[in-house]
C-alpha cells in the first residue's frame, strides 16, 4: 500500500515537473517573440543631433496652388541616415520638383487646419522615397509657410 502511493507521488511530481517545464519555456519563447518585435533597446528615438545630422533644409519657395494663390513654403527633410541624406541633397532639383508637382495640384482650403499640411507632408515623404536608393525620408517637416 505504501508503495502505490509513492508511485502515484511521483507520477504526480513527473506531471508537475512537465508543466512547469511547458510553462517555463512558453514564457521564454512570448518574452523572446515580444522583444524582437518592440525592438528591444534598438529602437529608442533619435537625439536630437542624430536628427539634425541627418537632415537638411529645401530653402524657401514659392509657387502658385490649384486655386490661383499662392504658397511660400520650406522644408527640412529628415533621412535615415547621413549617406541618405548626401543622396537627397544631390536630387534636390528632383524634390523641389516633387514638391511643385504637389503643391500645384492643392488649394488654399486645404491647408487650413493641419490636415492639408500632414497630407501634402506625407505625399512628399512617399514620392521622395521612390527615388532614393541610399536609404529612405524618416520624416519632413514644413519649416516656413505662407499662404497668399
Amino acid at each position: 500500500m505504501w508503495r502505490d502511493s509513492t508511485l502515484k507521488d511521483n507520477k504526480l511530481l513527473k506531471a508537475m515537473l512537465i508543466i512547469m517545464g511547458v510553462i517555463t519555456l512558453v514564457s521564454v519563447i512570448v518574452l523572446v517573440i515580444v522583444m524582437n518585435f518592440t525592438g528591444g533597446e534598438d529602437s529608442k528615438e533619435p537625439t536630437v543631433d542624430e536628427i539634425v545630422a541627418s537632415s537638411f533644409d529645401v530653402p524657401e519657395m514659392m509657387t502658385n496652388l490649384m486655386d490661383g494663390s499662392f504658397i511660400k513654403i520650406a522644408f527640412k527633410i529628415q533621412a535615415d541616415s547621413e549617406k541618405a541624406k548626401e543622396e537627397a541633397e544631390k536630387r534636390d532639383f528632383q524634390i523641389k520638383n516633387i514638391i511643385i508637382e504637389e503643391l500645384s495640384e492643392m488649394t488654399a482650403e486645404q491647408f487650413k487646419g493641419k490636415q492639408g499640411k500632414l497630407l501634402l507632408e506625407k505625399k512628399l515623404q512617399e514620392r521622395i522615397n521612390k527615388l532614393m536608393q541610399e536609404g529612405k525620408v524618416e520624416r519632413i517637416y514644413i519649416t516656413s509657410f505662407v499662404l497668399q
